[in-house]
């Protein structure tokens, strides 16, 4: 699962009101979408947080992993999810209006990463240090569109020293969003401004100690949004295998909560407001 400007990186989904469950339990297999180069989410040999995931719900459910491998870029859904080849994506923004949603299982933020060394120990995006450090973000799709720091920099007018890295990268190479963390690594930018999920599963993984801070402040900068709960999603009207899923996240809560802290993904609550419900 990425993120796609306030929303995901998976490209505008379009989810038909089919239902597959009964193929699925006929067949005995779980189909899942994935992308085949997207750590920490999913790759080809299986080792992301998403292909473990799915291998807890099809053991649930006595069922076989099925995967329909496709890079998660524009066309994703529709050659896989709109085409029939599978039956569920692993990781959507909850309430996505194009899918049926499931409960979030996840809910986490975007976040500063910087070198333990530099002892930055960033988390508000109004500092005024960022006006003079050099930041990276991510920048996303063929029309280089903003995730939501660098809205929130660009309305600040902090432009010139902000770097953009194509989520996509290079196909060819693994793990092509890792290229922003390797950049605050090695010292080509000061701090990188990222979806919290990669950003600490790279992290983890880096030879230099990294620092990663969920960003606070950022309701200042509404509508955008800087923290999300993620869902499963299959398509519209499938209520059966929404159902049959929600009830595995119900009763595995602490399971994949332990799954999403191994990869080092940033776990946030969801915000309380004063009347003591939530946003």
């Amino acid at each position: 699962m990425r993120l796609r400007n306030s929303y995901s990186v998976i490209p505008l989904v379009i989810l038909l009101g089919l239902s597959t469950a009964a193929a699925a339990t006929a067949d005995g297999e779980f189909r899942v979408c994935a992308d085949p180069n997207n750590l920490p989410f999913s790759n080809s040999a299986e080792a992301g947080f998403e292909n473990k995931l799915a291998a807890m719900v099809a053991e649930d459910l006595g069922k076989q992993v099925q995967y329909t491998w496709w890079a998660q870029r524009r066309g994703f859904i529709r050659n896989t999810l709109k085409a029939g080849k599978c039956d569920v994506v692993m990781g959507v923004p909850s309430g996505y209006d194009l899918a049926e949603t499931t409960k979030p299982y996840y809910r986490s933020s975007y976040v500063f990463v910087t070198r333990q060394d530099q002892h930055l120990d960033l988390s508000s995006l109004l500092d005024p240090r960022l006006h003079r450090l050099v930041i990276g973000v991510h920048l996303i799709g063929d029309d280089g569109n903003n995730p939501p720091p660098a809205q929130a920099l660009g309305e600040q007018g902090i432009v010139d020293n902000v770097r953009g890295y194509s989520i996509y990268g290079d196909y060819r190479q693994a793990d092509p969003p890792a290229r922003l963390i390797e950049a605050v690594e090695s010292g080509g930018i000061d701090v990188a401004a990222v979806w919290g999920p990669l950003a600490g599963y790279f992290a983890q993984r880096s030879a230099v100690p990294l620092t990663v801070t969920p960003i606070q402040d950022y309701k200042r900068f509404a509508p955008q949004q800087f923290q999300f709960a993620i869902s499963m999603g299959v398509r519209k009207g499938d209520d059966a295998l929404r159902d049959r899923l929600n009830a595995f996240i119900d009763g595995h809560r602490p399971e994949i909560t332990s799954l999403l802290r191994s990869y080092g993904v940033p776990l946030v609550d969801r915000p309380v407001t004063a009347s003591g419900g939530h946003e």
